[in-house]
């Protein structure tokens, strides 16, 4: 079972997803958007990935404020969620994403990426902790609860 984990930005998706057992997450691309509200072309490119690594779900980064607070940006995902769920026929689970882009950024940072390039991989890195953070979730809960992973 592939898990795949979406970065929803304004301007870009960041792309991962996991390994078959569903442990680990790896970071597959950032899809560019010509415009906000322009979405056909990047529903179809999920579309595809999907296809591609055989996935069974989807986690979509919520963006919560860090008040707990539902923002717009968290509004506009929850929108792309529905026209994920009804474009793919997928289940979508949204993850708290805060602090995932800084997260990334400090990666970046840490692994010697110039700045002018860090853009390029932000996003695709923010997809991967927020696809991490989920799987890590779902382990320790299931572990906790003594199943065997992989149920649900």
């Amino acid at each position: 079972m592939r898990i795949l984990g979406l970065d929803y930005g304004t301007k870009t998706v960041g792309v991962a997803v996991s390994d078959p057992l569903g442990l680990t997450a790896q970071g597959v691309e950032t899809i560019e958007r010509k415009s906000e509200n322009k979405l056909r072309q990047t529903l179809a490119r999920i579309e595809t990935l999907v296809k591609e690594y055989e996935v069974e779900k989807i986690v979509l980064g919520f963006p919560k404020h860090m008040n707990n607070d539902i923002g717009e940006r968290a509004k506009k995902s929850l929108e792309f969620k529905e026209m994920l769920e009804r474009r793919t026929n997928l289940p979508v689970i949204m993850q708290d994403e805060r602090m995932t882009t800084v997260e990334a950024e400090r990666t970046l940072i840490e692994s010697n990426v110039r700045r002018e390039n860090r853009k390029k991989y932000v996003d695709k890195i923010a997809a991967v902790f927020i696809l991490q953070g989920y799987l890590d979730s779902v382990y320790i809960k299931e572990r906790l609860q003594g199943e065997v992973y992989g149920k649900d």
